[in-house]
């Protein structure tokens, strides 16, 4: 069994992301790691190619400046390093994201598992979404999501975000998928509150929005959305948490409770107290 991973990345260390911790924290199972590096205004380049493993294969690329249609640029870039990939498994880890080293063997086993089965199109992880601060995660967000897909189908990504199966000409449908057997640690909305700032500004104008609203703090949220959160985080992005977390997060005093907030608390306690996951799903579960 031969696994790529992939990712793309632009201005990471710029932005704050833990990119070079994602990227290590899957090495260890995979035969090859393709990374697009966009253009950068800062060191991001110049760290992945610090990293010493043979593994990682850079495609330095230039992102399409004038593509303002809801996020189609990430798709793109996703791609390109899809595209290159060679093994029977594709994995898709963006560089905010980081796999526990406990869950290694279980995600290769699973994918050793499966390897033979075409019904299973895909793998998808369970999610833990870090808000505001690393011992507190938000829960409206998707609760799973395919993230390796097997290398031999014909699909693309909208939107960057998930896999499209294209198994007939003008017709896409979501990849059937087993469950990887743990979650993925999402790292995104605990950055430094002046990383996300820079972020929304830099990244808005993809999705068509010139003049992004001003960020200036995690406060404006229901709390209804948020859970503590009691498990330890891998290893490998300790040093990046002391450094780049925050770690005070309150609620901004005048926020008001919203029609979307209401419906979002009923959804969590259909999932919470009746066991009901209402929950948008990019894949179809696997008859296996």
């Amino acid at each position: 069994m031969k696994v790529s991973a992939f990712t793309f990345i632009r201005n990471g260390e710029m932005l704050g992301y833990p990119f070079i911790e994602s990227i290590q924290s899957v090495l260890p199972i995979v035969d090859e790691f393709i990374i697009a590096v966009g253009r950068s205004e800062d060191q991001t380049l110049a760290r992945i190619r610090a990293i010493e493993s043979s593994k990682i294969r850079i495609l330095e690329t230039e992102w399409n400046e004038r593509m303002q249609d809801r996020g189609f640029v990430y798709a793109q870039q996703k791609m390109i390093a899809q595209f290159n990939c060679s093994g029977d498994w594709a994995f898709y880890l963006e560089g905010d994201k980081v796999l526990h080293e406990r869950d290694l063997q279980t995600v290769q086993n699973q994918m050793a598992h499966h390897l033979d089965n075409p019904e299973v199109e895909a793998l998808y992880f369970d999610y833990y979404h870090f808000y505001g601060k690393p011992d507190q995660i938000g829960i409206a967000g998707y609760k799973r999501a395919p993230r390796i897909i097997r290398n031999t189908l014909r699909n693309y990504s909208p939107d960057g975000l998930f896999f499209v199966v294209m198994d007939q000409n003008k017709k896409g449908r979501y990849p059937r998928a087993a469950h990887a057997g743990c979650p993925t640690y999402h790292y995104g909305h605990v950055r430094k509150t002046a990383r996300n700032e820079q972020k929304i500004r830099q990244v808005s104008r993809y999705w068509g929005d010139e003049n992004p609203a001003s960020f200036s703090t995690y406060g404006n949220i229901d709390l209804g959305e948020l859970r503590p959160f009691s498990g330890t985080h891998p290893a490998i992005v300790a040093e990046w948490l002391r450094h780049e977390a925050e770690t005070e997060f309150t609620q901004d005093p005048n926020y008001k409770i919203t029609l979307k907030d209401r419906k979002h608390r009923i959804r969590f306690w259909l999932d919470e107290k009746l066991g009901w996951d209402i929950s948008k799903k990019h894949y179809i579960e696997a008859k296996v």
